[in-house]
């Protein structure tokens, strides 16, 4: 009994890749068109500074109502009144408790706070969000607690009210 010779294979053809890889590449090449398309802009963090002037007393009264007083050059900005404000206070660490002790020590200051809960995303650090016609109010409030960032709000914030985003305790 003979046996029947096994057929051996000689065509060659082409192989299509799998459907994983050819997701990888596209996502590969998404990425590389998201990354070149967001690099480059200015952040739009700000730090808040504070600024402390230093009055020199005079030693003869007489001798400073001769002089005349310069204008200022910059218009005054009203002053803040905070309980026209409302603040939103988040925690974005893992410390319990946080949002609701810092909202308490806001409205010891007088700030409107009218609310506490966790937030959910990357924060790099403590931060006061605003809504432009809030920016100098925002300026306040971090002032009045130690942040010394400041940023534009942004969506999911509400634009009616200041938003503090906390990522560890104040000092």
């Amino acid at each position: 009994m003979t046996r029947p010779s096994p057929r051996v294979r000689n065509q060659r053809g082409v192989a299509a890749p799998s459907p994983v890889v050819m997701l990888s590449v596209v996502a590969v090449a998404m990425a590389g068109i998201a990354f070149v398309a967001t690099r480059g802009g200015d952040p739009t963090e700000r730090e808040v500074a504070t600024q402390v002037a230093h009055e020199s007393p005079t030693a003869d009264p007489s001798a400073s109502t001769s002089k005349t007083p310069k204008p200022d050059p910059k218009p005054t900005q009203p002053a803040v009144r905070r309980g026209s404000v409302y603040v939103e206070v988040y925690n974005n660490s893992g410390i319990t408790g946080l949002a609701g002790r810092v909202g308490e020590r806001a409205s010891g200051i007088g700030w409107r706070v009218v609310g506490t809960d966790n937030w959910y995303g990357t924060i790099p650090a403590t931060t006061v969000y605003y809504p432009a016609r809030l920016k100098a109010a925002a300026k306040q409030l971090a002032l009045d607690l130690g942040i010394h960032r400041t940023a534009p709000a942004v969506d999911p914030m509400r634009r009616d009210r200041l938003t503090i985003i906390l990522t560890g305790d104040l000092s």
